[in-house]
């Protein structure tokens, strides 16, 4: 049977079926709502500005976005969103999806929290940063019809979001700092972690080894 939520088709994949699954299994419930969430918020946008994103491939980059979180991929240190890209790349091409394809995923994560480029390009890398933005801090819900946001939250409830995903952050960041440089994810560990220090773009540039 098909499923519907707030007028978006979930898509039936075999990729869909079993990245549900593993996000279900290795992830908070927090998170999994989260992506799931951002996915219907990400195919609604899409739908209003006249995008036309594949809708597995946003589907395995939403539910994958935020992965790099709590699985981490790499050995490497480095930014938790590279991370979730990583992961859902080895996923897709494990999987048989061309390597186009998995650039896209790969991106649309990489690149979901970095303001102003998502916006102006593909529509699965687009599509994924509204659908995140939406539903992090609440950009564009007023173009939203209010009972297809209604039907969401209650599909997949928010609970105390605000207090638990920022939670969520400090725990995934608290011990690789220096990946937050130049990210909104400094932002997350100067308000909660006691003696963060944001390294500025000033500050490299005046202890460049440079004599001036």
């Amino acid at each position: 049977m098909i499923d519907f939520i707030a007028g978006v088709e979930i898509p039936e994949t075999s990729a869909v079926v079993e990245a549900t699954s593993l996000l279900r299994e290795t992830t908070a419930p927090l998170l999994f709502h989260h992506s799931r969430r951002v996915f219907l918020f990400a195919s609604l946008h899409a739908h209003r500005l006249g995008l036309r994103p594949d809708p597995e491939l946003l589907y395995i980059s939403a539910m994958f976005h935020d992965a790099g979180l709590l699985t981490p991929f790499s050995d490497a240190e480095q930014r938790f969103e590279l991370d979730g890209a990583d992961h859902a790349r080895k996923f897709l091409l494990d999987r048989g999806f061309p390597k186009n394809a998995t650039d896209v995923v790969w991106t649309a994560i990489a690149l979901h929290t970095t303001p102003g480029i998502p916006g102006r390009m593909g529509p699965e890398i687009a599509a994924t940063n509204f659908g995140v933005l939406t539903d992090a801090v609440g950009w564009g819900l007023d173009r939203l019809e209010g009972d297809q946001v209604d039907e969401i939250v209650a599909a997949h409830p928010r609970g105390d979001f605000k207090g638990e995903f920022l939670q969520t952050f400090v725990e995934g960041l608290r011990n690789r700092p220096d990946t937050t440089y130049g990210t909104v994810n400094a932002d997350v560990l100067e308000h909660f972690v006691p003696g963060f220090h944001r390294t500025s773009m000033v500050e490299r540039v005046i202890h460049a080894p440079w004599p001036r």
